[in-house]
């Protein structure tokens, strides 16, 4: 189990020194033990107030962390578990429309055990409440960064929590939809867990206390400070262009040839990276995903890494596409991959969905999108995260319909044939400029 932190102590861990100030509370008086009176729930609330030093469940106000203003709202769990009722859907509707007003980004600080009983459907209808408040945040295009404590569970959990745009968690913080009080007897009690959560995509990091500062600082900095596009990085391996289409692959295919976490590295001072598809899925070895600083300013990155694409890659690609395009960030994509993954297991996965899916993102996306070719470009699997008329490529690098392999295999062509086949689908790099494929090579 995690440490848990009061509301008060967790905005001291994350907040610059003396900045954080607190909002009014909007004004009303609950009625004698509340919407449904509940027999003791004001003494409840009382014996809360006088435990924790707080009127309310939510803690909301502005600071800076590392220097970026933001509005946080951070829960009291020792208030009835932090839970929701009407008076915490006002505070936390009045936090959003602050940070509204004033352009700032929302940090949610979670601890909470879900909707408060003693307030009925009352108290779980201000998840709508909130959805609605988050939704018209992300339509402003700002950034929401979710700190999952422990626990987090319920209605905070599928509201503020998993509908941010990126999510960070306490190391085994209690994190699910499910709390420890109702999930079925036999369930395995991993799955609802901060480490459980990032395994299957639903949230992107876990981050130690003593670094939550300096990672949420970062990622404030990063989602608030957007470049003006994304430059293609000069190419980092060979520099001679390949003579024959059969030599393009075997250097794109070389061991020896840069990756993208040499062209990452190269390109950015320093990055964070998103993780998982939402939908229970990722593909960390097949698809980087993130946000870099380059000369002070943000650019996004989705990246393969030269093996076959996974549908949750081609998922968090799309997400990480969407979510610059509402921040106005420009995107930086790295093509490297022999082609989509083909197994029983991607189709299961809807491979042919996630494909379309990043499609749609980069076809829909309104900011700037620079595609560099370091490697092999298979098929669609690679054509998906390709910016129309603005994709460059590297030297050691190729872009076909399919790899010759295949190709000739479709063509019922002996093995011999392989490499002829890959001069007559004109896949060097040169070929690709002379066809309009591509705009130049780096």
């Amino acid at each position: 189990m995690s440490e848990r932190h009061s509301a008060r102590e967790i905005l001291a861990v994350v907040t610059d020194a003396g900045s954080f100030s607190e909002l009014p509370s909007p004004a009303g008086r609950p009625k004698p033990d509340g919407p449904l009176g509940w027999q003791g729930y004001d003494a409840s609330r009382a014996r809360a107030a006088e435990r924790t030093g707080e009127e309310e469940s939510v803690v909301c106000g502005t600071a800076s962390v590392e220097g970026t203003p933001a509005v946080l709202i951070a829960f009291e769990f020792g208030f009835l578990g932090g839970s929701l009722g009407e008076r915490t859907g006002d505070r936390l509707e009045a936090a959003y429309t602050h940070a509204r007003a004033h352009r700032l980004p929302v940090v949610p600080l979670i601890a909470t055990g879900g909707s408060r009983m003693q307030e009925g459907m009352l108290a779980l209808s201000q998840l709508q409440r909130v959805a609605r408040q988050s939704a018209l945040t992300r339509e402003a295009g700002l950034p929401q960064i979710a700190v999952l404590r422990d626990p987090t569970t319920g209605g905070g959990w599928a509201t503020l929590g998993a509908g941010a745009d990126v999510v960070l968690a306490l190391p085994g913080a209690q994190v699910g939809f499910a709390g420890s009080r109702v999930r079925p007897p036999d369930a395995d009690p991993a799955a609802y867990t901060a480490e459980g959560q990032v395994a299957v995509g639903s949230a992107d990091a876990v981050v130690r206390p003593e670094e939550l500062r300096e990672t949420l600082g970062q990622w404030l900095r990063l989602l608030t400070t957007p470049a003006q596009e994304a430059p293609a990085p000069a190419a980092l391996g060979a520099p001679d262009l390949p003579a024959t289409g059969w030599e393009a692959v075997r250097r794109a295919r070389s061991a020896e040839r840069p990756r993208a976490q040499a062209y990452l590295d190269a390109c950015f001072t320093h990055r964070r990276d998103i993780s998982g598809d939402r939908c229970g899925g990722t593909d960390t070895d097949g698809m980087l995903c993130g946000f870099g600083e380059r000369d002070g300013r943000t650019v996004a990155f989705a990246a393969q890494t030269g093996t076959a694409t996974r549908p949750a890659g081609y998922r968090t690609a799309a997400r990480l596409i969407r979510l610059a395009d509402r921040l106005d960030i420009p995107v930086l994509t790295l093509v490297d991959t022999p082609g989509a993954a083909n197994d029983a297991e991607a189709e299961r996965q809807g491979a042919g969905a996630a494909i379309a899916e990043l499609f749609g993102a980069v076809a829909s996306a309104r900011v700037p999108i620079t595609t560099l070719v370091i490697g092999e470009g298979g098929s669609g699997g690679a054509l998906a995260l390709s910016a129309p008329d603005n994709t460059w490529a590297t030297p050691d690098s190729y872009f076909s319909v399919i790899t010759p392999e295949q190709a000739a295999a479709i063509l019922k062509r002996p093995p011999d044939q392989v490499e002829t086949t890959a001069e007559q689908l004109r896949i060097r790099p040169q070929d690709l400029v002379e066809l309009g494929v591509i705009r130049g090579i780096v």
